[in-house]
């Protein structure tokens, strides 16, 4: 795992998986990347089922062994670009997820990290995070919907973060403005 695209609290969890996973299961990761490696399936979801059926292993425990057995192999968050080319396909939608990393690479101590389904944005904790839609880019922020007109409430499952409590859509790179870039800033500082 990229231990650049973490912060601390993260870097800490996933080292909290790894130790307990010995502990709890007499395994190192190591000897869980063997075992893993022997797995019939192909998909990442098969193979964490598999893990779980086969082995008793939960899901978070499985994404860990599964990203030291294959992240060379896959969209890992090891391979950022990888990521970024899978999500970001509408080339009108990358520039806006370009223009909010140059925008959010500008806070001090920011940490952009690309998932499978969308860009997070943290300092201590997830302040902001951006998908493609098919109204454009829905970006979620760690502040009140009521600091802007632009913003409105999340839908019940946006799939980042409960933190982010606002969202606006973005269509163009610019739309991030200085309004936006104010919000992100204060997203940013309560995190």
């Amino acid at each position: 795992m990229a231990d650049a695209n973490l912060t601390a609290q993260q870097k800490k969890w996933f080292a909290s998986i790894r130790e307990g996973l010995e502990r709890d299961t007499g395994k190192s990761l190591d000897q869980w990347v063997k075992i893993a490696r022997t797995c019939p399936e192909t998909k990442p979801g098969a193979r964490v089922k598999w893990l779980k059926e086969k082995h008793g292993i939960g899901v978070n425990r499985a994404a860990t062994i599964l990203d030291a057995a294959f992240g060379g192999d896959t969209m890992g968050w090891d391979n950022p670009e990888a990521l970024i080319a899978a999500l970001w396909k509408d080339s009108a939608q990358l520039k806006v997820h370009d223009a909010l990393v140059a925008a959010v690479a500008k806070l001090d101590g920011a940490i952009i990290g690309e998932k499978k389904s969308f860009t997070g944005f943290s300092r201590k904790y997830q302040f902001a995070a951006a998908r493609p839609t098919k109204d454009g880019v829905r970006l979620g922020l760690a502040v009140d919907p009521k600091a802007s007109k632009r913003l409105s409430s999340p839908k019940k499952n946006e799939g980042w973060s409960d933190r982010n409590k606002a969202v606006a859509v973005l269509t163009t790179p610019k739309d991030i403005d200085a309004e936006l870039k104010s919000l992100l800033k204060a997203a940013y500082e309560a995190s």
